[in-house]
């Protein structure tokens, strides 16, 4: 739902940084090669976002000394409003595996692409491993559609894509094989490890995947109500919830009219919800109005977690599968 001026102004930003890049010589990679060669022949890979970061880092287990992973997204910058800088171009240039979403938002990686120098770099783009799967965007009734603006020149609407794969667990088992297929191609010597690895992992997804399933089973309700964004798509349909939200996932819209306040808080009332969920990074002010203009004044606030702003720092304390549990005990909750 994002509008024209922002893909221009996300390609245009990127494109100069990658020319910028370009014009620095090639004094980065210079120096990279006097590096020591213990540091150099390091496997080097380079992640956007926290899942895809957290899902090497299982897979890698004991071998992650022999590493150099980086999470891009670290500085708690959202998915949708990231750009990268020069280092960041350079990082990537010379990766032995790059891992993207490949959504809209990722509109940069072409560009940065372009400069790189690792020609026999392995690239994965999470929506294309997905492919068929991948969800297009949806207005559900009584959501806010994003607005836009007159002087954008008209064109013909294309389908756009819910880029938030990372929270199906079910997605998560399919981009950790093909994860796990990268890093044996690229470190063979390790390929029973990984493979290991990769099967523990299995099995601890499909564990929280079956908890998931018995949690909504024995739920007296199966509607989420969102006083904000709303990423969890592919959750809810892994396990046939249904779901009303203000915005959807990606939108930049922060502001809900005021029929969308009313008919958020009359689902409330109609559902007999006592619960409202919002994102980590949304505030509660949205929320709260929804409640104040309900018969539910005394409803709480949850809060799930996308995994959009995870920084480096919480990064060294936290995982994806102990997120995506904490995630289900706050829906556990917010389905009484």
């Amino acid at each position: 739902m994002k509008n024209i001026s922002k893909k221009i102004k996300s390609v245009l930003g990127v494109a100069a940084v990658v020319l910028l890049f370009a014009a620095v010589n090639s004094t980065l990679f210079a120096k990279a090669k006097k590096a020591d060669k213990k540091a150099t022949a390091k496997l080097s890979i380079v992640t956007t976002i926290f899942p895809e970061y957290d899902w090497v880092r299982q897979i890698l287990g004991d071998n992650s000394a022999g590493a150099d992973l980086t999470l891009l997204l670290g500085n708690g910058v959202d998915l949708h409003s990231y750009q990268p800088s020069i280092q960041d171009v350079a990082k990537i240039s010379t990766a032995d595996i790059f891992i993207y979403v490949g959504g809209e938002s990722d509109g940069w990686v072409t560009d940065a692409l372009r400069s790189k120098k690792n020609k026999d770099m392995i690239v994965l783009n999470l929506m294309e491993i997905l492919g068929d799967s991948v969800k297009e965007e949806e207005i559900v009734e009584g959501m806010e559609a994003e607005e836009e603006k007159e002087d954008e020149p008209e064109e013909e609407e294309e389908a756009e894509y819910d880029e938030h794969v990372w929270l199906s667990l079910r997605n998560a088992k399919v981009i950790c094989t093909k994860i796990t297929e990268a890093l044996c191609q690229k470190d063979s010597t390790n390929a029973a490890s990984y493979k290991k690895n990769l099967s523990d992992y299995t099995a601890q997804l499909d564990q929280l995947d079956a908890a998931y399933s018995t949690v909504v089973k024995a739920s007296s309700k199966n509607t989420l109500i969102f006083g904000d964004r709303f990423p969890f798509r592919y959750l809810v349909d892994d396990y046939n919830l249904n779901y009303y939200a203000a915005f959807v996932g990606c939108s930049a819209e922060t502001e809900a009219s005021f029929k969308t306040v009313i008919f958020l808080a009359n689902k409330m009332d109609e559902l007999d919800s006592n619960y409202i969920f919002k994102i980590e990074s949304g505030d509660e002010k949205l929320s709260k109005t929804i409640i104040q203009n309900s018969g539910k004044k005394n409803a709480k606030i949850l809060t799930l977690d996308s995994m959009q702003s995870v920084t480096s720092k919480q990064a060294l304390t936290t995982t994806y599968v102990k997120i995506m549990n904490e995630n289900l005990n706050v829906l556990k909750e917010g389905l009484k």
